[in-house]
């Protein structure tokens, strides 16, 4: 269905009683700056593209390091003998 002329004409003027004559300028003001700014970051992908691939390759040849994981030393537990306590003692 395709939008006849009146269709439109209802529509901006429900618009125009939601939200108020005063704040329209500044709405399509906020939505053209949105839309240049999203533009413009299309356009940044779209010519960033090509480098990208170049950054694969790179990537390609630099392998992450692998390696083993080294478990860090435990303190060994005392012995009463080399505490100086006979078993069973405490501090308390």
């Amino acid at each position: 269905m395709r939008p006849e002329p009146w269709h439109i004409l209802i529509l901006l003027i429900v618009i125009l009683l939601i939200f108020g004559a005063p704040k329209l300028p500044g709405m399509a003001r906020n939505i053209g700056k949105s839309l240049k700014i999203f533009k413009s970051e299309v356009k940044d992908l779209r010519d960033d593209k090509p480098d990208d691939e170049d950054d694969d390759a790179d990537r390609q040849v630099q392998r992450p390091l692998e390696g083993r994981v080294v478990d860090t030393p435990q303190t060994p537990k005392q012995t009463p003998e080399q505490t100086g306590r006979p078993n069973g003692s405490s501090d308390a």
